[in-house]
Parts: C-alpha cells; structure tokens; sequence
C-alpha cells in the first residue's frame, strides 16, 4: 500500500522547488524556532503524549493502526503546546492542561483525517496518509473517533466553559471545511470569503487551545480575550503562510506534494490576489486551470510565474505578518517572562518557517 501510495504521489504532476525568501537568516539556520516553547513545555508536552497514546487504544485494532499511524507521523504538536505555554503564562498550577492539550489534539488530527479525504491527499509530513494506507471509508470513521474521544476528555474536565469553548471550536472547524467546499474553484472568491475560510477551518482552534489556559488558571475576561484574540491571530497568519509555502515550498520541506491546491482547485490568497490582478487573459488561465479543472503539463509553472509577476506570494506573507503583529500586540497585558516570549516566538516561526 505504502508503493501505490508513492506512485500516486508521482502521477500528481512535477514538484516545482521554487523558494521564497520569507526571512534571510533562516537560510542561515539562524532564524526564530519553536526551541523555547519546546523547552518550556516539554515534561509537560511528554506528559500530554503518553496520555494521547493512552486514549486513542481501542479493542478494535484497526482503530489504534489508523489513529497511530497519522500520530506517529509527529507533527509539531503546536496545538497542544499553545494550550500548554498559555496555562503557564496565566500562572496555572494544576493538571487539567494536560487533558485538555491532547483534547486539542485529538480535535486537530481527527480534521486532518477528514480532510485527506476530501482532498484526496497522499502525502502527510512526508509519509503516505491513512486514507492512501487503508481507505477512506476508515479514515473518516477513526477520525469520528478522535472527535468522540476528545469529547470524553472535555466531559472529564467537568467545566461547562471549557466544553463551551471546545465544542463551539470545533462546529466552527466543520462549517469552515464546509464553506472551502463552496468556495473551492470559484475563482470569483473574494479575500474577505477567503479570511472568513482560514478563521473557522484553522484559526479557531489555535484561538480555543490559547483560550482555555486561561480559564483553568481563572484569570480575568481582558486575558481570556487576549489569549484568544492572540490564538485567532496566530492561526490566520500560520495558514497564510502554509497556503503561500503549497506554491513555494520544496516537497522535503512541506511534507506533502506542492501544487496540490492547484491541482484541487482550491481558492487560497495566492490565486485570489493574482486572479485581481491579472488582465483578462491570465484570469481565463484561471478559470481553466482551477474552476473548470481543465489543467495541462507546464500549468503549475505557470501559475507560479503568475504569482511572481504580481507579487502574490510576498503579499501573502506581507498579510501574514500583519496578522503576526496583531497577535504580539495581544500579549502586551502580560508580564514579560519565558511564556510570552516563547509565545512571541511562535509567530515569528510561524510566518519565517519553511515547513
């Protein structure tokens, strides 16, 4: 399975390995990293993934195999440690982020299930999705599994807000993969319909993980919304900047095959700002290329050039740094200290990453 899986990745169409230069000293190997929140969480973090391991065990083994499989895949656990970093920021002494930081989890992974099915990905942090291994029909049903799992946590945890916050986040995560449905390969879709797409399928659920620190530590209202405020942000900014890198990036660094959201036809910033600032003929490239998904060899080379002719990669990541800031300002009523600046330094990963 695992071949069929790499000869579908082959037959996607070339890689295209064209870098942009979000910050120079990255290339130097000297740019902004996730190592401080790593080290600030990490018994914590260890904690969080003896418990994920725990609870996704089941007596029916082909539910642990898919479950395993994507979690073993790693990650960054980004999600869980913005649970994890934020508790610690509001000066939080107890246990319950551990619980709610793998709840976080679980919610993230069971989406990036679902979604290999809807776009029929093959590839995941470089390995062959579950869907490519076993199939959608299970890919879908463990991740309802994941989602049934992180529920049972949250019902744990014993707080009607934090169930609240989780709950909401993740009606909004389905309503936000349901509105990229919509929008996918309708080059008619506004930045604004785009943002709206970003905010629920990505940026709620940084928002909720940042959220909950604070209210397990019992902080005021003003940090609550800072920390989700400062969530919200984080997630627009880091999905700018993976949609820029599904154009940009080389297959080692992404993980996946570039090209696959022109390939899918999805509507990301890229396509939108070049499509605005195309003439007529460029956006009848468009239109053939991503809604009537009628697609040639040389095709993605030539969005890319597309996209370099009027700068719609760099004003991405531009947008990016905006919502970047945005999420730093948020921090600003906490006291200075290790958490928030581990905190700030997850945006500059998240916008200067190559991954």
């Amino acid at each position: 399975m695992l071949v069929a899986a790499a000869k579908a990745v082959n037959q996607r169409g070339p890689n295209v390995a064209v870098i942009v230069s979000l910050d120079s000293d990255r290339d130097k190997g000297r740019g902004p990293s996730l190592a401080r929140i790593n080290a600030l969480v990490a018994d914590d973090l260890r904690r969080v993934n003896e418990l994920i391991m725990l609870r996704m065990e089941s007596p029916v083994s082909l539910i642990a195999q898919v479950a395993g499989h994507i979690i073993a895949a790693g990650g960054k656990r980004l999600r869980p440690m913005l649970t994890l970093a934020s508790a610690r920021l509001c000066d939080y002494h107890g246990a319950r982020h551990l619980a709610l930081a793998a709840c976080v989890e679980f919610i993230h992974t069971a989406t990036l299930l679902h979604d290999d099915v809807v776009d029929d990905s093959a590839l995941r942090r470089g390995s062959a999705t579950a869907n490519a291994v076993w199939g959608n029909k299970p890919s879908v049903l463990v991740g309802d599994f994941l989602f049934a799992r992180a529920f049972q946590l949250m019902v744990e945890d014993g707080s009607l807000r934090v169930l609240e916050i989780l709950s909401n986040a993740s009606a909004v995560i389905a309503e936000g993969e349901v509105k990229q449905l919509i929008t996918a390969n309708n080059t008619e879709t506004s930045e604004t319909a785009y943002l709206d797409v970003i905010k629920a399928k990505t940026a709620t659920l940084f928002a909720a993980a940042c959220r909950i620190g604070a209210v397990i530590a019992e902080r005021p209202q003003t940090q609550e919304e800072a920390l989700d405020c400062y969530g919200l942000n984080l997630g627009i900014a880091f999905q700018l900047v993976d949609d820029a890198l599904d154009y940009s990036a080389s297959q080692a660094q992404l993980g996946k095959t570039v090209g696959d959201d022109f390939r899918d036809g999805k509507i990301t910033l890229p396509v939108v700002l070049a499509y605005r600032r195309g003439n007529e003929e460029e956006r009848a490239f468009w239109r053939r290329t991503l809604q009537d998904l009628e697609q040639r060899e040389g095709d993605l080379d030539h969005a890319l050039e597309l996209m370099r002719r009027h700068g719609a990669l760099d004003d991405t990541v531009e947008r990016a740094r905006h919502y970047g800031a945005i999420a730093r300002d948020a921090l600003g009523i906490f006291p200075n200290g290790a958490a928030k600046q581990a905190l700030v330094d997850v945006i500059d990963f998240s916008i200067a990453r190559g991954y």
